[in-house]
C-alpha cells in the first residue's frame, strides 16, 4: 500500500511538471523522494477527497479554493491538466511569488490535495522623491495606491505608467521613474515603497513645418491646431516688401477686404505668441489637431484635403520638429441645392434658412452647422424641433460633382409632431422640485421644443443652486405614441454665502460680516427638522448684512425676496431695511459731539415680461429714508450740519438680461434703464427757494436720478471671452433754485469697498487704477462732494483657470476709463480718466465672487497726486461691476 502511494505520487509530480514547465519559476507541485515505483505511461483517475489550504495569512482559504476551481467531490487525473489548470489560475491573480500543490494522501480512489501558497508583499506605504509636495499630492490621487495593496509587476508597471504619462502631458516627454522595495521591519510581508522622479527638461515642439500647401499660409494652418503649437516667434521682416506691395494695390483698388486679408496673413505668418498654449507635444491632442488642419480646408471650399503623412523627429534632448504633408486638392462650390420630403415648409423658405446659395464656397461644417444646430443663428433643425418635430432628420447627399460645382440634394424626414408627456428632475438634493419645474420651459402637454429646453437649461444655470456646467437635459423620446419624456439632471452647489471683509475707508479699517441664504425657506423656519444649519429649499433670498469700524460707525441691514409671490407668477417681491450710525468719536456731552443716523425701507416687486421677449424685466419699487443731521456740517457740508431730511422716491428699472449663465458668461448681454426720482415738492409750493437755507430747502430731497448699464459678452474661442461694458448716470434737479440735491450722488474710483455706501445715499462706482472716490470733481472749499454725472467704460478679456463649481477661477485683463462731472454743462465723455491691468476672480460658493486686480492709473488726478498710478484692488461680490 506505502508503495503504491509512492509510485502514485510520484505520478501526480512528474505529470504536474511536464505540464507545468511553462510556469516553472512561478509555481511548483512537491511529492515524497520515493519515485522508483511510479508508472508515468498510466494516469490515474481520483476524486477529490479534500482540500487544505497552507502558507497564506491575509487571504480567505476558501476563496483560493475556489479560484483553482478544485471542487471536492471532483475527478481529476493524475498527471493530468487539472492541477497544472489549477496553478495557472492562481498564478494568474497575481498576489503569490510561490504556488505548490501537495498530495498528502490518498484513500482508494479518493485523493487529499494541499495547496502551498506564499503571498506577494502588500504596501505598507510610499513616498516621493524628486519632485515638489504640491506635484506628489496630485499624483497620489492619480496612481491610487492604498496601504494592504499587493505589490505585483502589474502595480508597479501601471505606477510608472501613470506618471510617465501625467508628466507628457505636461510637455516631460523623457521623464525618467525608478520603484524601489525596501520590507517594512515593523510588520511582516509588508513593503515601502520610494517612487524617485527626475522630470528632466521638457521637450518643446521648435518647429512645425506644413509641406504641400499653397493656398492656406502657414499661419493660418498652425493657428486651426488648437493645442499643438510650436514655439513663438517673431519675424516682422519677412515678406515686409511683398507686403508693402500688396497693401498698394489694395488701396489702389480699393480692395479694402482684401487689405484686411492681406495684413492678417502677414501678422499670422510672422508674428506668434502663444499666451494661452505652450508648446508642448501631447499625442491625442496632435491627432485631433491633424484633423482640424482638414477641417480647416473643407471650411474653404477643399473639400478632398486630406494629411498624406507626418513625422515626428528628435532635434535635441529638449525640442522635437514635426513634418506635415498634405495634399490640397481642388476647391468646390455649391451649385444646385434641391429639397425632397418636405411638406411643412417650402423648398424657398429652407434654402433661405439655410443660407448657402448657389456659387458659394463649399464648406461642409458650415452646412452640417445650418442644418444641425447654429447657436449663433438660424438653422433647419431647429425650425423643425421647435414646432414639434422633434423626430425630424435632414440627410444631404452630394448626387453630382462637376468639375468644381457639387449639387446637392437634402432629403428631409420630417415625422409627426411629439407632445411632452413627463417633465422631471433628477440630482435636486437640496432644492424642492417646485421651485425646479417653475423655472422651465418645458411643460406637458405642450408641443416639442429645442429652443424651449435650450432656456430651460438657462434659467436653471441663472438660479445659482447648481452647477451650470453639468445641467444636463436628457431627452427621452417615444415613437411608439409620440410623445417625448425630458429629465434634466442637476448637481447641487451651494448657494449660501458669507462675507467676511476688512476696508480702508475714511482713514480706518472697517469689518464687514454678512450672511446671504439665495435658498432660504420661510415656510420651514418654525420646523425644527428644517435648521441644517437653516430652512432651505423653496428659493427665497434672505440677506443679514452688518458693518463696523467700533461704537462710532455701525451699520446693518436685513433683506428677504420671494422670487414667485403667490407661486404662480414670477412676480418678486423685496422688501429690506436698513439702519446706520455715524459719529465723530466724541462724548454725547461734548459741544462738538456730531452724528448721522440714516434709516431706510424698500418694498419693491419685480416681474417678468413676455414683449419685446421673454429676457426682459420690469422692477418698480417704494424707497423712503431719513437722515438726522446733528453738528455734522465738518464732514457733510449742508447748512449748520443739524437737521432732519426726508427721502422718499420711486424707482422703476427696465432690463433685459440674455446671459449665458451668472458666474462665468459666454454669451448673451445684461442691459437695463432705469430711473429714481422724488416728487417735485418745490414746484407744488408757493415758497422762494432761492432765500432759503440749506436747512429748508433740502428738508424734502427732491431729484431725479438716470442710469444705464449695458454688458455684452462674446466667446472669441473656447472658454475666451470678450466683456464688454458701459455705465452711465445722471443727476438732475426739478428747480433751478433748489439745484441738485447734495444727496444720492455719484463717487468714482477704487473698488467700490470703502464702507460709507450708504453715507447720505451715495451710490459708489469702482475704477481701477485709482484710490476710492478720487475721480470725483473736488469742489466746496476742497471737499469732495460727489458728480451728478459719470460714464465708464471698460473692456475685459478673461479665460477660466477652473470651471468647478466649488471654486470657479478665471483670469482677465482689462482696459477701463470714466469720469464724473458736477453739472451736466461739464459733461465730456472724451474728457477721461484711463486705467488698465490685470487679475483674478474667485468664486466661491460660501463666499460669492472675490476679487483681486492691479492696475495702473494713467491720468493724474489734481490735487491727489497719489490717486492714479499702480493700485491693487480686492473686490467682492463683484463691487467693481
Amino acid at each position: 500500500m506505502i508503495k503504491m502511494l509512492g509510485k502514485k505520487l510520484t505520478i501526480l509530480f512528474i505529470a504536474t511538471t511536464l505540464v507545468a514547465m511553462p510556469f516553472i519559476g512561478m509555481g511548483q507541485i512537491s511529492i515524497g523522494d520515493d519515485l522508483s515505483k511510479i508508472n508515468y505511461e498510466k494516469p490515474s483517475d481520483y476524486v477529490i477527497g479534500g482540500i487544505t489550504v497552507s502558507g497564506i495569512e491575509f487571504l480567505d482559504k476558501n476563496v483560493i479554493i475556489m479560484l483553482s476551481e478544485l471542487d471536492l467531490g471532483a475527478k481529476i487525473k493524475v498527471p493530468g491538466d487539472d492541477i497544472t489548470g489549477a496553478i495557472r489560475k492562481l498564478w494568474n491573480q497575481g498576489m503569490f511569488e510561490n504556488i505548490s500543490i501537495s498530495a498528502t494522501k490518498i484513500q482508494g480512489n479518493k485523493i487529499f490535495l494541499d495547496i502551498n501558497l506564499k503571498e506577494r508583499p502588500r504596501l505598507s506605504k510610499f513616498s516621493f522623491n524628486g519632485i515638489r509636495k504640491a506635484e506628489a499630492d496630485d499624483l497620489r490621487e492619480k496612481i491610487n495606491l492604498s496601504r494592504g495593496d499587493v505589490v505585483t509587476d502589474h502595480l508597479i508597471i501601471r505606477t510608472k505608467n501613470i506618471i510617465k504619462k501625467h508628466y507628457a502631458s505636461k510637455g516631460y516627454l523623457n521623464s525618467d521613474v525608478e520603484i524601489t522595495h525596501k520590507p517594512n521591519t515593523k510588520v511582516e510581508n509588508f513593503e515601502d515603497l520610494a517612487i524617485t522622479i527626475k522630470k528632466n527638461k521638457k521637450v518643446k515642439i521648435d518647429v512645425i513645418n506644413i509641406i504641400g500647401n499653397e493656398e492656406i499660409s502657414d499661419g493660418s494652418l498652425h493657428s486651426a491646431m488648437k493645442e499643438t503649437k510650436q514655439k513663438g516667434y517673431f519675424n516682422p521682416l519677412n515678406s515686409l516688401g511683398p507686403l508693402v506691395i500688396d497693401m498698394a494695390t489694395d488701396i489702389a483698388s480699393l480692395k479694402f477686404k482684401k487689405l484686411q486679408d492681406d495684413i492678417a496673413i502677414y501678422i499670422s505668418d510672422n508674428f506668434k505668441v502663444n499666451i494661452m498654449k505652450g508648446s508642448k507635444y501631447i499625442e491625442s491632442e496632435y491627432k485631433n489637431d491633424l484633423n482640424l488642419i482638414v477641417q480647416k480646408y473643407n471650411k474653404l471650399g477643399y473639400r478632398d484635403a486630406h494629411i498624406v503623412k507626418d513625422s515626428i523627429y528628435k532635434i535635441n534632448n529638449t525640442n522635437l520638429g514635426i513634418d506635415i504633408y498634405l495634399e490640397e486638392g481642388h476647391k468646390y462650390y455649391f451649385r444646385n441645392i434641391d429639397w425632397v420630403g418636405n411638406t411643412i415648409y417650402t423648398s424657398e423658405f429652407l434654402t433661405t434658412i439655410l443660407g448657402i446659395r448657389s456659387g458659394d464656397v463649399y464648406n461642409k461644417e458650415l452646412l452640417e452647422t445650418n442644418l444641425s444646430y447654429n447657436p449663433m443663428g438660424f438653422d433647419i433643425s431647429s425650425l423643425y424641433m421647435d414646432n414639434g418635430y422633434l423626430f425630424f432628420n435632414a440627410q444631404p447627399v452630394e448626387v453630382y460633382v462637376d468639375n468644381d460645382s457639387i449639387d446637392l440634394e437634402i432629403r428631409i424626414f420630417e415625422g409627426k409632431q411629439a407632445r411632452i408627456n413627463k417633465v422631471t428632475v433628477q440630482g435636486n438634493e437640496k432644492t424642492n422640485d417646485h421651485v425646479v419645474i417653475r423655472e422651465l420651459r418645458t411643460i406637458p402637454g405642450q408641443l416639442f421644443s429645442r429652443s424651449d429646453i435650450i432656456r430651460s437649461t438657462r434659467e436653471l444655470a441663472n438660479l445659482q443652486y447648481f452647477n451650470a456646467e453639468t445641467i444636463q437635459p436628457d431627452v427621452k423620446p417615444n415613437p411608439a405614441d409620440g410623445t417625448v419624456d425630458i429629465i434634466y439632471k442637476v448637481e447641487e452647489t451651494s448657494a449660501d454665502q458669507i462675507e467676511l471683509s476688512g476696508g480702508w475707508g475714511y482713514g480706518r479699517v472697517i469689518g464687514t460680516i454678512g450672511l446671504k441664504f439665495n435658498n432660504f425657506s420661510i415656510n420651514n423656519f418654525f420646523k425644527k427638522d428644517s435648521w441644517r444649519p437653516v430652512p432651505t429649499g423653496d428659493g427665497q433670498k434672505l440677506s443679514l448684512r452688518f458693518q463696523t469700524y467700533g461704537k462710532d460707525y455701525m451699520s446693518w441691514s436685513v433683506s428677504f425676496t420671494e422670487p414667485w409671490l403667490g407661486g404662480k407668477k414670477p412676480n418678486a417681491l423685496t422688501v429690506s431695511y436698513f439702519y446706520s450710525l455715524y459719529t465723530n468719536r466724541l462724548p454725547k456731552s461734548d459741544t462738538n459731539y456730531a452724528s448721522f443716523i440714516i434709516n431706510g425701507i424698500t418694498v419693491g416687486i419685480g416681474k417678468r415680461l413676455t414683449w419685446p421677449d421673454d429676457f426682459f424685466t420690469l422692477y418698480q419699487g417704494v424707497n423712503i429714508q431719513s437722515y438726522k443731521l446733528n453738528n455734522y456740517a465738518t464732514i457733510f457740508p449742508i447748512g449748520s450740519g443739524t437737521g432732519l431730511y426726508h427721502n422718499i422716491n420711486y424707482e422703476i428699472n427696465l432690463g433685459r438680461n440674455s446671459i449665458s449663465q451668472p458666474i462665468y458668461p459666454r454669451s448673451g448681454s445684461d442691459i437695463s434703464l432705469g430711473l429714481e426720482l422724488t416728487p417735485p415738492y418745490s414746484l407744488f409750493s408757493n415758497r422762494d427757494y432761492s432765500t432759503l437755507g440749506e436747512n429748508d430747502k433740502y428738508k424734502w430731497i427732491e431729484y431725479h436720478k438716470w442710469k444705464a448699464k449695458a454688458y455684452w459678452y462674446f466667446e472669441l474661442m473656447d472658454k475666451l471671452v470678450l466683456a464688454t461694458k458701459l455705465r452711465f448716470g445722471y443727476l438732475g434737479y426739478y428747480n433751478r433754485d433748489v439745484g441738485t440735491t447734495p444727496f444720492e450722488r455719484f463717487y468714482l474710483g477704487g473698488d467700490g469697498l470703502s464702507g460709507y455706501n450708504n453715507f447720505d445715499g451715495r451710490e459708489i462706482i469702482g475704477m481701477r487704477g485709482y484710490s476710492n472716490e478720487s475721480v470725483t470733481p473736488l469742489y466746496y472749499k476742497e471737499k469732495n462732494i460727489g458728480g451728478t454725472v459719470f460714464t465708464r467704460y471698460s473692456l475685459e478679456l478673461r479665460y477660466p483657470i477652473s470651471l468647478n463649481p466649488s471654486s470657479t477661477i478665471y483670469a482677465q485683463a482689462f482696459f477701463e476709463a470714466g469720469n464724473s462731472w458736477l453739472g451736466s454743462y461739464n459733461f465730456d465723455p472724451f474728457n477721461i480718466k484711463r486705467a488698465a491691468g490685470f487679475g483674478i476672480r474667485v468664486f466661491l460658493p460660501m463666499f460669492g465672487m472675490l476679487g483681486l486686480d492691479w492696475a495702473y492709473g494713467f491720468d493724474p488726478i489734481p490735487g491727489i497726486p497719489s490717486a492714479s498710478g499702480s493700485h491693487f484692488h480686492f473686490s467682492l461680490n463683484q463691487s467693481l461691476d
